[in-house]
């Protein structure tokens, strides 16, 4: 199965949302079948076939995640993301404001979705191959 360094490995090609397609690409050679990432402070279980499960650390010192979320500004934010402007750290930042409190990724439907602290979709986007 992958490891921790493995998907570090495939991440410290990501410089933009816009090298986000490529690395689901790595993550899928790798095994990665789900991933849900949690804004709060930037970790992320990683999940495989026969229930492997692994998680990584914290990334960033926790941020404050808006109680109500604001739909169109976190679109605008992640526009911006996907088209290089803004980096991971501004990413999640933007996130938080917008209350965005995770993302999951889905492998088998080549998906990613968004969702605010009430557990609400915000936003499911098909990740391109």
């Amino acid at each position: 199965m992958f490891t921790l360094d493995q998907i570090k490995a495939a991440h410290s090609k990501v410089k933009s949302g816009a090298d986000f397609p490529n690395y689901i690409q790595d993550l899928i050679k790798l095994g990665v079948t789900f991933y849900e990432t949690y804004v709060l402070d930037g970790h992320t279980d990683y999940l495989g076939t026969d229930d492997y499960i692994i998680a990584s650390a914290p990334k960033y010192t926790q941020l404050i995640i808006a109680e109500k979320s604001d739909e169109e500004q976190f679109r605008l934010d992640l526009k911006a993301h996907q088209q290089g402007k803004t980096d991971y750290a501004t990413f999640c930042n933007d996130c938080a404001k917008s209350g965005v409190e995770k993302w999951t990724v889905r492998m088998d439907k080549m998906t990613c979705t968004y969702y605010d602290k009430a557990g609400n979709e915000l936003l499911e986007e098909v990740i391109p191959q």
